[in-house]
This record gives structure tokens, sequence and C-alpha cells, in this order.
């Protein structure tokens, strides 16, 4: 639990505002306290009553408080908070905080505060990408301030397309993330429990260890030729890291990869699929085994050791290819030492769910993270994901977003899995 931690929630006005009831919740049964702000727009879609009933606090709704303003409650409210996260963020809001106007409680709140702010932005497809507001993310994000979303998604306008925020479930592991590296930084400090402090949950999987594959595997030809595919190692690296976040001991089996490895977890870098399928047994005993990497299906048995040069007559040299090991279902398949919970990708390029389903039962996983690669989605090599989780409670389709979104989402769902086990 991160038991004693605060959050000031300022909830401005758009439809996704309805969401803030149940990201109250969430953040709730994690221990966290909540203070809500509504703004007046804000009001026009959830009640201040709701909002208060849910996190136990008072929802602050005006800044001329004559009460708490005797004693200045606008800065002791906006210094109180380990976080403040703006939720949603409408393009108006975002206008007024890069402005650093104070026209109201919200923005006096986020210009008065000196603590961390996150901000889950909310709005049209065409205002979210117009050149102003982008111009006032950039600003913002030079400021200090911290984003989670927007992401593609249907609209209450009935457009698609960026600018729909972050679902709470996201928006929550964000604000775990933040809290666990800004709860050490208080500068007043608290006083001693009584009993001994639960531990944290943004670091519930501590005490576990965790197998990550990542990037592409190389397969020789000669020395300076060998088959590959096109991926980048991104969305690897991302549940590495998040995984890490949460207190597990990864060993990270990477193959050459465009994106460097993230600190803190064991490296262990190879260059062809027998040389990870070796790794990932070498790592074994886990608790959790997730296979990101994509891994060649062949290798050329007739590698040579020098390069292989035209003849006269410009014949193609001819290749022989064997058939790699198949970790994913050698893992999957394991009667002794296999993970509790083995998770493989498939990278799709038409009927992704068929295609996926049927490998988790094929390989033998428990879990398969399904996406479409097909060149119009520029996912292969891109910042964004939009993957679909089967298991066998069927197909769960999540929203296109961030990669690393759907690494701290997947390792969420991998903490709650095991805490069921």
């Amino acid at each position: 639990m991160m038991s004693g931690s605060r959050v000031l929630l300022i909830v401005g006005g758009g439809i996704a505002a309805f969401k803030m009831p149940e990201l109250i919740r969430m953040l709730r049964r994690e221990g966290v306290e909540v203070t809500p702000v509504l703004t007046k727009a804000g009001a026009q879609f959830v009640t201040p009553l709701t909002l208060s009933a849910l996190a136990e606090n008072p929802c602050h709704t005006e800044l001329f408080d004559l009460t708490r303003e005797s004693e200045m409650g606008h800065i002791q409210l906006s210094r109180a908070a380990d976080l403040l996260v703006v939720a949603p963020a409408t393009a108006d809001l975002m206008a007024r905080m890069t402005a650093g106007m104070a026209d109201d409680l919200a923005t006096t709140l986020l210009l008065a505060t000196d603590k961390p702010v996150l901000v889950a932005p909310a709005m049209n497809v065409r205002m979210w990408n117009h050149p102003a507001t982008q111009r006032n993310r950039d600003t913002l994000e030079e400021d200090g301030i911290r984003f989670v979303g927007p992401v593609q998604g249907d609209m209450a306008c009935g457009e698609h397309g960026p600018g729909r925020m972050s679902e709470p479930e996201d928006i929550k592991a964000a604000i775990m993330t933040l809290l666990d590296r800004v709860r050490p930084l208080r500068l007043v400090p608290e006083p001693a429990p009584a009993a001994p402090a639960p531990p944290l949950v943004a670091r519930r999987l501590v005490g576990r260890h965790v197998i990550v594959t990542s990037g592409p595997t190389h397969e020789p030809i000669d020395p300076v030729r060998y088959i590959a595919n096109r991926s980048s190692g991104a969305q690897g690296t991302a549940i590495a890291a998040a995984l890490r976040d949460m207190g597990a001991r990864v060993s990270f089996v990477t193959g050459p990869a465009e994106v460097p490895p993230p600190e803190g977890v064991e490296v262990i870098a190879v260059q062809t699929a027998q040389e990870m399928h070796d790794a990932v047994k070498a790592a074994l005993p886990a608790d959790v085994a997730v296979m990101a990497a994509a891994v060649a299906d062949w290798h050329v048995s007739n590698a040579q050791g020098q390069k292989i040069k035209k003849d006269a007559e410009g014949h193609a040299p001819s290749l022989q290819f064997a058939e790699n090991p198949d970790i994913l279902a050698w893992i999957g398949h394991l009667t002794q030492d296999r993970p509790a919970l083995v998770v493989g990708f498939a990278a799709e390029t038409n009927d992704v769910v068929p295609h996926a389903t049927a490998k988790r039962l094929r390989k033998g996983a428990d879990w398969i993270v399904a996406n479409d690669v097909s060149p119009a989605t520029g996912i292969m090599g891109g910042s964004e994901n939009a993957v679909t989780l089967i298991s066998d409670a069927g197909a769960d389709a999540w929203p296109r977003m961030g990669k690393d979104q759907v690494a701290r989402r997947l390792a969420d769902r991998i903490a709650d899995t095991l805490e069921e086990m």
C-alpha cells in the first residue's frame, strides 16, 4: 500500500470527468489520500458530493473560501500534497497553465505548488493536434510537467484519433510510479508508524524474478550479412523497466536492439536465437517469463566464414535454412521450472486475434500480447502500440497508447495475477 501518500486531484471540464470517481476508488484502495478540486466546468459532468464521498475528503471548488483563505488555504492545499494530478486536462486548462494564470482555484493551486504535476489531457483530436496545443504541451514539458496520454480512440464528439484521455488504470499506474519516486524526497519527516509500514504498491513485485526477452535476433549468412526483422526492442525494454520499477529482479535477455537496455536490470546480450534460448534457460527459475523478443524462425545452416562473393555470372548464392529453437513453446511446455506465468507476443499483419489465440494454445503460453504490425499502423519501430491481451478468458483489446503505458499496464496485470495465485 502507498499509505500516507497524498494526491491533489484537479478535475477539469470534459466528458472524461465521469471517469474520475473510478480513479479515486483505485487510489483509495491503494491507501492514497485524495483531495479533489473541481473546476466550474468540471462540475457540469460530475458533482462535488460524488468526489467528496469517494475521496472521504472535502471537494474544493472556490478560491475565495473565507474560512480557509484566512490562513492562505490555497497555499497550504497546493503544498500539502505529494503530487498534483490534472485529469481531464482540457485545452483551455493547459493553455492557462502555460500562461501562468491564477484566475480560479485550480490554476492558483498549480501556480503555487512546488510539487510534481501530472497531466492527463482530454480533448477533440483537432484541438489536440492544433499547433497552439502542441506548443503548450512542449512548454509544460520543458517546465517539468509530466504527461500521461492522450491515446488514440473514439471520442464523445463522434471522431476518432489522438486526444482521448488515458484510462483510469493507466493514470493510476503513472501516479503510483511518480509517488514512488517523490515519496522519499519529502522535506518534513512523517511520524514513525506504530506498526511496520506495509509494502508500497508500486513495488508489488519485490522478491519476484522475471525474465524478459527483447529485440530481434541476427542469424548470420556470412561475417557481414545476417537475417533479422524490423523489431526495435522498444516494447520489450519498456516492459523490463516497468517491472523493475515495481520491484522485480529482471533478467533482460536482449538481441541487438535499436534502443539501449534499461538501467537497474541484469542485461544478457545475445545475437542469435540459439544464444537467446541458452540465456533464458540459464536464467531459470523465474516467477514470470515475458517473451517479447522477435526471434527469427530460421537460421542459415550453411553460413559462410568468409564474405560471400558474387560469381562471374551473377548467380545468387544458395542458402539452406534450418529451424531455430522455439523459445516460447519450449518454456511454455516445461514440466519442471516452468514460470508461473508465461507471456508471449504475436506480431501479426492480418487476422490478429484468431492467429494469436491459436498461437497461445500451440505454444503453451498463459497470455499472448498480440498486435497488428502491418505497415499502415506504424507500430513496428514506432513509439505507440495497440495490443490485444489473449488469455483463457478471451481477448481484451487495449486502446492505442505509448509503449511505456502498455508496459505499465501489463506490469500491473502481471502483479494482479501473481497476487491471486
